[in-house]
């Protein structure tokens, strides 16, 4: 009897490849455009699913939750609509040129999508109409909307990937945390039954051509090619 390969077992959802839900219990945000003024930091908190540490804000009766930047420190307050020093929230065309920026927003108002990750930063390059050029960290140009908001500085929790696992458990429990695939083998490794590259005989791979809506398991080889073959020069 055969069983599902591991494409197939991941794709449906078991208690084997389901991330813990607690593990996304804080969601990063910001306030509605309309709050503004003095935001007290009340709490670093070290959160599973992010590998930057996060900080709870609150102003007023509002708290929400961001990426901690840089040498923050618990109990110091950051501006809301003003773009001063690092970690003051403020709309990118309210920002001034060569400033460091993190948590953008792709669109107004949807609570910082992009530029998250631990020690990462842009930097906003040119300003033209309600336009903000801003050189993300892949070295790479991207134009958003003035209106969206972004966090000044930059993310904390730099040269997290400098410090080695040394233990394979240390790995292990790290990629649990996220729901990760761990360890990965190579197809060819594997058993017939397990996967279509599988078993000891014939290990010199024959390139398969996928289509591009098969099911999960079924994605091996060559995923929709459009050429296939040595290039000739």
């Amino acid at each position: 009897m055969g069983k599902r390969i591991i494409q197939q077992a991941r794709g449906h959802g078991s208690l084997t490849y389901r991330v813990r839900r607690r593990a996304y219990r804080f969601k990063i945000s910001y306030p509605i455009a309309s709050v503004v003024g003095k935001a007290q930091i009340t709490r670093l908190i070290d959160s599973p699913a992010h590998s930057a540490p996060l900080a709870k804000l609150v102003i007023g009766k509002i708290s929400f939750y961001v990426p901690a930047f840089k040498s923050m420190v618990e109990g110091e307050s950051i501006e809301i609509g003003k773009a001063g020093k690092d970690g003051d929230i403020a709309k990118l065309k309210d920002i001034s040129t060569g400033m460091k920026v993190f948590n953008i927003e792709a669109k107004p108002g949807d609570g910082g999508k992009l530029v998250r990750t631990s020690g990462l930063s842009a930097i906003i390059t040119k300003k033209l109409d309600n336009q903000v050029g801003i050189l993300m960290p892949s070295k790479k140009e991207v134009w958003f909307n003035g209106e969206c908001r972004a966090t000044v500085g930059e993310i904390a929790g730099g040269g997290r990937r400098e410090k080695p696992f040394l233990k394979a458990g240390n790995k292990w429990f790290a990629m649990k945390a996220r729901s990760k695939l761990w360890p990965r083998t190579s197809a060819v490794k594997m058993n017939a039954i397990d996967h279509p590259f599988g078993s000891g005989r014939g290990k010199r791979i024959k390139s398969k051509i996928i289509k591009r809506h098969t099911p999960p398991g079924t994605k091996v080889g060559l995923l929709r090619p459009r050429r296939t073959g040595r290039r000739k020069r």
